[in-house]
């Protein structure tokens, strides 16, 4: 009867100190809820389900030598393969969480030896103790021990499941962040590649103008002997032959920039890259489909990297708010000890063991445990502020390439317009000029505004493909 109050009396105070330790854990913040997505990205949008993210990169793409860029660049490129190596990093630690929540076992063999004094009570006692008939304790005292022990943290609260869990988010989360790399590489090799095109359309154009206007030249000269020029008009043109040749050497350097930064992106050393002889102009962008702004939570790898980060900066917090309550600790082990080896196998005289429970709490100095919690609070709600930031990036990101490939077109078609007015023109004012019927600036002015809308017309023609890649890489494709 004594035994069971006594037993009640532990319990009770023990209840006590749990409910105290529990009242005192603080609870997380909590922030507002975050606006919901459009239902479309304009006014005029369609509710179409149809979406481009779901092509793969190699259907979406139909010129095989850029299919072969990218499919280097995805073994090679050196960004990607070091994010490669964060997911690694991130699987080994779900294995560390995961060997948290097992016994730490283990194996000790030790040996050792002690001199205590003859007139203490350890040495008294050693000195008067009897093991057996004709066994004398000897002095030095020996101690050589075998044991195998065990220690184990009991997850009461779910500190250690839940710390996995963040982990195992975390995990998800790089390899999302790898995804999104592979979406940008990809962009980015499309990108440098139609700038690449676009660069000798415009040396075309140059080499073309150079052409017309070194005929000018000698026109002119010819004029000039006939008394019906002046030294003059030919200055003029001789100036307008080598700035177009400034010009045609400028975009040469600019298609070996572009050159090398391909092949750096392929991880490699530079090398000629090969690419269509299709005429740059004649080139169609790909059609691409936006379906439903609510699909950029399915489809783009930084939306689910943000949210998979913020459901482990939730369990973050779990983990920093188990801190205020008791850990429970269990240690055991078993063994032989002796001080001779000879007596190591001796039983039952030799044989240890032990079990003990270790119940703990914080009480009194509780600071950096509610420092920790305050720290991991601030990282949930920073993590829920950026998945918002995020969703809204990608909305707006996809809600500005939509716009630019419809102004896009509607530019290009007036430039194409311009371009053939003043493609004619240059052998209108040729003409008149061989009449004398316009002087050279004339001509001079022609053929230059001329030049400057065939290279502008160039320019619309690469943004229009980078836009329809930017659509599809914003909208999430080609990781998949």
């Amino acid at each position: 009867m004594y035994n069971k109050v006594k037993i009640y009396k532990y319990s009770v105070a023990l209840g006590l100190c749990l409910a105290v330790v529990g009242c005192k854990a603080p609870a997380p913040d909590t922030a507002t809820a975050s606006a919901p997505v459009p239902e479309s990205f304009s006014a005029a949008a369609t509710q179409d389900t149809i979406n481009t993210a779901a092509v793969k990169w190699n259907e979406f793409f139909k010129d095989q030598n850029l299919i072969d860029l990218i499919d280097v660049a995805l073994k090679n490129n050196q960004e990607l393969n070091m994010t490669l190596q964060e997911i690694e990093i991130a699987k080994n630690d779900i294995r560390v969480r995961k060997g948290l929540l097992l016994p730490q076992v283990g194996v000790r063999a030790g040996a050792g030896v002690e001199k205590v004094g003859r007139y203490t009570s350890q040495g008294a006692g050693d000195a008067t103790t009897e093991i057996k008939p004709g066994v004398e304790t000897p002095d030095p005292l020996g101690d050589f021990t075998i044991a195998a022990y065990a220690n184990w943290e009991v997850d009461i609260w779910k500190k250690l499941r839940n710390s996995k869990k963040a982990a195992v988010n975390r995990y998800l989360a790089t390899v999302e962040g790898k995804n999104f790399v592979v979406t940008n590489l990809i962009a980015e090799i499309a990108d440098s590649y139609y700038e690449l095109l676009a660069l000798d359309s415009q040396l075309d154009i140059v080499k073309q103008t150079i052409t017309l206007q070194s005929n000018a030249l000698e026109i002119v000269k010819i004029q000039k002997q006939a008394a019906r020029a002046t030294e003059l008009g030919v200055k003029k043109f001789e100036a307008e032959v080598l700035t177009s040749k400034s010009m045609e050497f400028d975009i040469l350097q600019q298609i070996k920039e572009t050159e090398n930064k391909i092949n750096f992106l392929l991880g490699r050393y530079p090398q000629e890259i090969k690419r269509t002889d299709t005429k740059f102009l004649t080139l169609l962008p790909a059609s691409v489909s936006a379906g439903i702004p609510s699909q950029l939570l399915m489809n783009r790898p930084d939306v689910k990297q943000a949210e998979l980060e913020l459901v482990a900066a939730k369990l973050d917090v779990k983990v920093a708010r188990a801190e205020f309550y008791p850990s429970l600790d269990i240690s055991a082990a078993f063994g032989v000890q002796a001080f001779k080896p000879s007596y190591l196998f001796t039983f039952p005289e030799s044989l240890l063991y032990s079990l003990a429970g270790d119940l703990a709490a914080p009480l009194i100095n509780r600071n950096a445990i509610k420092a920790e919690f305050s720290s991991a609070n601030a990282r949930q709600l920073q993590a829920l502020y950026n998945y918002d930031k995020t969703i809204l990036n990608a909305y707006l990101e996809v809600s500005n390439q939509l716009s630019k490939i419809d102004n896009l077109q509607k530019g290009y078609d007036l430039k194409s317009q311009q371009v053939d007015a003043l493609n004619k023109s240059i052998d209108v004012s040729n003409d008149l000029f061989k009449s004398a019927r316009v002087d050279y600036f004339e001509v001079l002015m022609t053929q230059r505004d001329a030049l400057e809308a065939n290279l502008e017309l160039i320019d619309t023609k690469k943004e229009q493909l980078n836009a329809a890649v930017h659509v599809y890489r914003d909208l999430g494709g080609g990781w998949k």
